[in-house]
């Protein structure tokens, strides 16, 4: 049986971060855990490190800004995922010096985790969101650094929850603002079943060097799908507006950053459907595909929980 990599995790304390560490335990995986001071101060990351403590994780004081502990840690294992915030996307320049200069990592997951920022259409929308994503992947490719790119698209828990209606924060009972022609799909994935999935390929040789997309059939909905899929939970027809392309994209204009990345990331998704207008196989690698015994949560189970 193969032996398997040794994995270190940045950011264990967020959401997928947290995930991550425990499927790579679960997995078999050696796992460290890049840990900051203030992290042990905070209660509820310092209960998360305690319990991956537990479970046989190990923690790594140090931090992206920190070249030393970096080099300590990197030379601990063979692979790096990092899950920091998509805002702090270029702090990832110290970990890639490091991990070119160490010659010993044979994958590298950067915190990516969303929408391909290669695919994006809404670039003079975005306040930079994508761009540091592809200037990462731009620095990555030239130092020759080994990687896989994880584009889960939307974490469940942001826009669908509130059937991406600005403003919101629970699905409408009444009423609902329709984007576009409501017929464009956007994709949402649990982050859960991110983390198993970004797992799963951390061995996999058919995914190195390589984007892996997570377009699971079940996660695809246009906004015409989702509010007639929450009519069916709620039993009750709801009044429609439809706003067009053009409109929407005024009301980006009009409205100040950051409160308007909400509608661009609707806009992005339901009108100019950068989730699902190129095909997988012509880009890079489908999850779903590599990995059929990984069970997604669906867009409908999730929201039978919102009823």
């Amino acid at each position: 049986m193969e032996e398997k990599s040794k994995v270190l995790i940045i950011g264990a304390t967020g959401r997928l971060g947290y995930h991550l560490a425990q499927f790579s335990l679960q997995f078999g995986h050696p796992t460290f855990v890049l840990i900051r001071d203030s992290s042990l101060t905070d209660p509820n990351k310092a209960q998360k490190l305690n319990f991956l403590s537990t479970a046989g994780a190990i923690p790594i004081k140090g931090s992206l800004d920190d070249e030393k502990s970096l080099i300590e840690a990197v030379k601990q294992v063979d692979v790096v995922i990092c899950s920091i915030p998509s805002k702090h996307a270029l702090d990832q320049k110290l970990i890639i010096k490091v991990i070119k200069e160490s010659g010993c990592i044979k994958k590298f997951f950067p915190s990516e985790f969303g929408v391909d920022p290669d695919k994006i259409q809404i670039t003079e929308l975005d306040n930079q969101f994508y761009s540091r994503k592809a200037e990462i992947r731009r620095l990555i490719e030239a130092e020759g650094i080994p990687y896989t790119y994880i584009c889960c698209n939307l974490f469940m828990s942001y826009l669908l929850p509130w059937l991406a209606q600005p403003g919101l924060k629970a699905p409408p009972r009444d009423k609902v603002t329709i984007f576009g022609d409501g017929n464009t799909k956007a994709v949402f994935v649990k982050d859960v079943d991110v983390a198993a999935c970004t797992i799963s390929a951390i061995d996999d040789p058919r995914t190195l060097n390589k984007t892996l997309y997570l377009r699971p059939p079940g996660n695809a909905y246009s906004m015409n799908e989702l509010v007639a899929a929450w009519e069916d939970k709620i039993g009750k027809k709801l009044e429609k507006n439809y706003v067009h392309e053009e409109e929407l994209l005024q009301k980006i204009k009009e409205s100040s950053f950051p409160e308007n990345m909400e509608m661009t990331f609707i806009y992005s998704a339901f009108v100019k459907g950068d989730h699902t207008y190129f095909d997988i196989q012509a880009c890079g690698v489908d999850g779903t595909q590599l990995y059929p015994h990984l069970k997604f949560t669906t867009v409908s189970e999730h929201l039978d929980t919102l009823v």
